[in-house]
């Protein structure tokens, strides 16, 4: 029994279903959202709410969201249909949509296929804003300094009017130009110097309230200008082998806190604008049991984001897998095995998990290209873990086209 009560125009109280646009099952799982309330569907695509509001928001992994007017609903008797969707995405860094040959060939081969979505960055590795930002920090902290984005807005509407599920990539706590700018908001060494990593760039100090607040306002301006999804990366604090100094001790659960804390908040500032959020991981941390020294647990990082996305390139297992000991000549073992003791860990569906691919030479063991066998099955051990698709990493931004058989695998590989 479908219930709708509307007083004034309002949605006042609701029994509804979410289902399936294509196989017209419910969709267990969904999150429902009405004014500040979240409620989540059951087996059956079941659920209640009661409220004032007069819209309902409505998303599940592995589909296209959805929004819905207290009459929408009303005409449709309660029922929310979701779109399933399975993104498969080239990323493009703060240059690379910025450069014309790039966005074009970007985009060539989304319109080629199979590729549907694009991982954009609007804050990079160096901390760069790469759009004009009303977030204050952004403008006095140096972050501002170049624009490859006019209008964000503008930018997603045209790559949504192409049928492409965009996604907005925010570096947060690798952050040079902010680190430099503000050191009291910094990851220093005992001597009170800033701290360096292997590329001689600056972390900020996740246990500070003042950066994680900048991170999640930049977070909600890309919701703001209609991104389908928030992917943060470097979500932790340094793998760092020297003694750091943070504004508290760094214990294992102070980090893991920290960490939790950042992301939850984002959780709720963001849930206005019913948009996914996806944290960027370790490979390792799907085998680790502990934080990896990081502040990223899987079990804690599973009950508050959308997608984990573990960065499975084979070139990052030094230390291999068990069983495989040299993982650039085994990246099907390398994805498909690192997602299936991930799912193990935390018992969800493999809807939750959305991998990055390796696409670039290996770095760590024979110098090896990822060309056509590589890439090939990567994506294969993804498709077939049952993954919500999968994500293409080269930094360059200079990628492969890759062609499909009937069954929707790729079968042929060539250069763009």
């Amino acid at each position: 029994m479908v219930a709708i009560f509307l007083k004034g125009g309002d949605l006042a109280a609701l029994d509804g279903r979410v289902i399936d646009a294509v196989s017209g099952k419910g969709i267990a799982g969904a999150i429902v959202t009405v004014g500040d309330q979240d409620t989540t569907t059951d087996t059956d695509g079941r659920f209640h709410t009661a409220n004032n509001t007069s819209r309902i928001l409505v998303r599940a992994c592995g589909y296209r969201r959805a929004a819905y007017s207290a009459d929408e609903l009303a005409r449709d008797g309660g029922r929310v249909t979701l779109t399933p969707f399975v993104p498969k995405a080239l990323y493009l860094s703060a240059y690379g949509i910025g450069s014309g040959p790039l966005r074009s060939a970007a985009l060539a081969l989304v319109r080629e296929g199979p590729f549907n979505a694009l991982v954009i960055d609007i804050k990079s590795d160096r901390g760069m804003v790469p759009y004009p930002s009303l977030v204050p920090l952004a403008k006095v902290s140096g972050a501002r300094q170049m624009t490859t984005i006019p209008n964000l807005s503008s930018l997603v509407d045209s790559l949504h009017a192409q049928g492409i599920y965009v996604i907005a990539r925010i570096v947060v706590f690798k952050d040079n130009t902010l680190a430099n700018a503000r050191p009291d908001l910094a990851v220093k060494r005992q001597d009170e110097r800033l701290f360096h990593d292997k590329e001689e760039l600056s972390w900020t100090d996740p246990f500070q309230a003042e950066v994680r607040d900048y991170n999640i306002a930049i977070a909600v301006e890309a919701a703001r200008a209609g991104f389908d999804e928030i992917q943060f990366d470097y979500v932790r604090f340094p793998d760092a082998t020297q003694q750091l100094k943070l504004s508290q001790p760094a214990t294992e659960a102070a980090r893991v806190a920290a960490i939790d804390m950042f992301l939850t908040e984002a959780r709720r500032q963001l849930k206005p604008y019913n948009i996914f959020l996806a944290v960027d991981i370790f490979g390792y941390v799907c085998w680790n049991t502990n934080d990896t020294g990081i502040g990223q647990q899987l079990e804690h990082l599973i009950k508050i984001v959308d997608y984990l996305s573990p960065m499975l390139y084979p070139s990052c297992f030094q230390c291999g897998i068990p069983g495989y000991r040299n993982p650039v000549a085994h990246p099907y073992e390398i994805v498909q095995q690192s997602l299936e003791h991930a799912e193990h860990r935390v018992n969800v569906p493999p809807l939750r998990f959305r991998p990055w691919i390796q696409e670039f030479r290996d770095y760590a063991f024979d110098r090896r290209a990822f060309g056509t066998e590589e890439i090939e099955a990567q994506i294969r051990a993804a498709s077939d873990f049952g993954s919500d698709g999968w994500m293409i990493w080269n930094p360059t931004n200079r990628y492969f086209s890759i062609a499909q058989d009937t069954k929707g695998h790729s079968i042929e590989v060539s250069k763009h």
